[in-house]
C-alpha cells in the first residue's frame, strides 16, 4: 500500500511537471522531447518514445526518444499499422502491456533502445474519441503495479493529445495563412505585371522600357505626369516586379495630410509626443522597411518638411515624433508628382538638393491626348476592370463608340476615360456600350462646348460601312497609308489603327 502511495504520489507531481512543459513557448518537438525527460526522472518511466501519425498516411514516425546515452533519432523510423508492437498500438487503439519485452516475439527493437528484460507500455494519444494522432511508449523499471503505470501513461497521452491538438491547428492556419498570403502575391504581382500598362505608342512603350529596367534596380524613382496618367500603376509594377515585391509596398499622398500629421505618419511616434498619442505608432517608413514606399504628390510638402525628408533618403534613419533613439532603415523610394520641380526649385519653393535625390531616375507619363491611340486599348482594359467590380457582367464595347471617345482631348485623363466607361456601363442594361451610352455620359456635349481635339478630326461618315470607306481612301491612294489618311483628314497612327481593327489586307502595287 506505501509502495502504491509513494508512486501516486510521484505520478501526480510527474503529471504537474508535464503540463508546465506542454503550457511552455516551445515547439512541438521539443515539448515532446522534454516530456520524455520528465517520464525518465521523476516517474521512472524509462526509454521514452514518442510516434506521431503521419496526416497524409496511417503511419507512425518516431520524434523524440529518450536515451541515457542521450542519442537521437537519426534517420525517421515509421511504423506500419500492425508493425511491430508500436504498429499493433496503432491498429488496435487501445493501451498494450507487455511484462516482459524479451517474452514477446511482435517486438522489433529498431532503434536498440529497450531493456529486453523489462515491462513494455504503449498507450494511443487520443483527440476525441476515434482520432489517434500518436503513440506514447516507455519502460516501467519494475513489473509491479503495471497496471497503475499502463494509466498513469493514458493521462500524460490525454495531456499531449490536447497540446498536439492545438499546435496542429495553429500549424494548420499558418499554412492556410500562408498559402493565402503567396496567393495574395501572385495576384498583387499579376495585377500589377507590365501587362496592365496598356499602350501600344512610342511614348508608352518608353514608359514600359524604363519601368524593366528600374525595377532591377533600388533606385529612387520620380514618376512625373498630369493627375490621372497612372503613376500609382507604374509604382505597383516598379514594386512587384523588383527584387523587394516580397517585402511591403506601403503609400502615401502627401497631398492629404499637413505638415504635423505628416510627419507623425512618416516617422510615427512615441507614446506620449502629443496631445491623443495613447501609444507608440509606428510611421510609414519603418512599416516599408525591406520594402517600398510610394510618396505621392512629393511636389506638396513644405519647405520645413523637405529636410526632414531629405536626412531619411540621404541617411536611411530617422527618429519618431517624441522620441530619441535613431531608426534605421532600408526602403527603396518611389515618389510622383504632378508639378514642375524645376520651376518650383527656380522659385524657391522646393529644395534644390532633395529635388536632385529624389530625380535620380524620372519616368514621365504621356497625357492621354498624347497617345490617343491607345484608348481603344485603354477602353477595352478598364472594362474589364469595370465588369470585375460589377460582379462578373459581361460589358462590350462598339467600334462606334471608341471613335467617339478618340475625339474627345481627355483633361482627366485615363481617369476620366475609366468615370465615363462606368457611367455608359451603368446606363446600358445589357452591357453594350454604344455610342449613344458614350454620348448619354455627357461627352458629346463637351465636344460641341469646344473644338475638338486638332489630332484627331473624323470625317468618316456615320451612315456609311466604315471599312469600305478606308478601303475605297487606300485604293484611291495607291494603298499608301499616310496619303490615304489625308484624305479621310485623319493620322498615319489613326488610319493605322483602322487597318489593323477592320482587318484590311494591305495591297502592295
Amino acid at each position: 500500500m506505501l509502495e502504491r502511495s509513494f508512486l501516486i504520489e510521484r505520478e501526480l507531481d510527474a503529471l504537474y511537471r508535464v503540463s508546465q512543459v506542454l503550457n511552455s513557448p516551445l515547439d512541438l518537438r521539443s515539448k515532446l522531447q522534454s516530456v520524455l525527460e520528465v517520464l525518465h526522472e521523476r516517474a521512472d518511466m524509462r526509454s521514452g518514445m514518442l510516434a506521431l501519425r503521419e496526416q497524409e498516411s496511417d503511419a507512425l514516425v518516431v520524434c523524440a526518444v529518450r536515451r541515457d546515452d542521450g542519442g537521437k533519432v537519426q534517420e525517421p523510423v515509421r511504423y506500419e499499422p500492425g508493425e511491430g508492437l508500436m504498429g499493433i498500438v496503432l491498429d488496435v487503439n487501445h493501451t498494450i502491456v507487455v511484462e516482459r519485452i524479451a517474452d514477446e516475439p511482435r517486438f522489433l527493437g529498431r532503434l536498440d533502445l529497450y531493456d529486453p528484460g523489462f515491462p513494455f507500455i504503449g498507450a494511443p494519444i487520443h483527440v476525441g474519441d476515434d482520432d489517434l494522432v500518436g503513440v506514447l511508449a516507455a519502460q516501467p523499471v519494475s513489473s509491479q503495479l503495471l497496471g497503475q503505470h499502463a494509466r498513469f501513461l493514458e493521462m500524460v497521452a490525454n495531456l499531449i493529445a490536447q497540446s498536439v491538438k492545438l499546435l496542429r491547428g495553429i500549424e494548420q492556419h499558418q499554412r492556410h495563412l500562408a498559402a493565402e498570403r503567396d496567393q495574395l502575391k501572385q495576384s498583387l504581382r499579376k495585377n500589377y505585371g507590365f501587362e496592365n500598362i496598356v499602350g501600344h505608342t512610342p511614348a508608352m512603350l518608353r514608359v514600359f522600357e524604363l519601368v524593366r529596367q528600374v525595377a532591377k534596380w533600388n533606385t529612387t524613382v520620380l514618376i512625373r505626369g498630369e493627375s490621372g496618367t497612372g503613376k500609382e500603376v507604374i509604382a505597383n509594377a516598379i514594386h512587384y516586379n523588383s527584387a523587394c515585391a516580397g517585402g511591403p509596398f506601403i503609400k502615401l499622398n502627401c497631398a492629404a495630410l499637413p505638415d504635423t500629421l505628416l510627419e507623425s505618419e512618416l516617422f510615427g511616434h512615441e507614446k506620449g509626443a502629443f496631445s491623443g498619442a495613447l501609444a507608440q505608432r509606428k510611421g510609414r517608413f519603418e512599416l516599408a522597411n525591406h520594402g517600398t514606399i510610394f510618396l505621392d504628390e512629393i511636389g506638396e510638402i513644405s519647405q520645413s518638411f523637405q529636410a526632414k525628408l531629405l536626412r531619411v533618403i540621404q541617411e536611411g534613419e530617422f527618429e519618431r515624433v517624441g522620441g530619441t533613439q535613431t531608426l534605421k532603415i532600408e526602403v527603396r523610394i518611389i515618389a510622383a508628382t504632378n508639378r514642375s520641380l524645376e520651376e518650383e526649385v527656380e522659385a524657391g519653393n522646393f529644395r534644390e538638393d532633395l529635388y536632385y535625390r529624389l530625380n535620380v531616375m524620372p519616368i514621365l507619363m504621356p497625357a492621354l491626348r498624347d497617345h490617343l491611340e491607345d484608348v481603344p486599348d485603354l477602353a477595352r482594359f478598364l472594362l474589364k476592370r469595370i465588369s470585375h467590380q460589377q460582379g462578373g457582367r459581361a460589358l462590350e464595347i462598339k467600334e462606334s463608340a471608341i471613335r467617339l471617345l478618340m475625339r474627345h482631348d481627355w483633361p482627366g485623363n485615363v481617369r476620366e476615360l475609366e468615370n465615363c466607361l462606368e457611367r455608359a456601363s451603368i446606363m446600358s442594361t445589357d452591357g453594350v456600350i454604344d455610342r449613344e451610352f458614350i454620348a448619354l455620359t455627357g461627352l458629346e456635349e463637351k465636344l460641341s462646348a469646344g473644338a475638338p481635339s486638332p489630332k484627331r478630326p473624323e470625317t468618316i461618315d456615320e451612315g456609311v460601312d466604315e471599312r469600305e470607306q478606308v478601303i475605297a481612301a487606300l485604293e484611291q491612294s495607291g494603298w499608301v497609308q499616310a496619303k490615304a489618311a489625308r484624305l479621310l483628314s485623319m493620322t498615319p497612327r489613326q488610319i493605322a489603327y483602322r487597318v489593323r481593327v477592320l482587318n484590311i489586307k494591305m495591297k502592295r502595287l
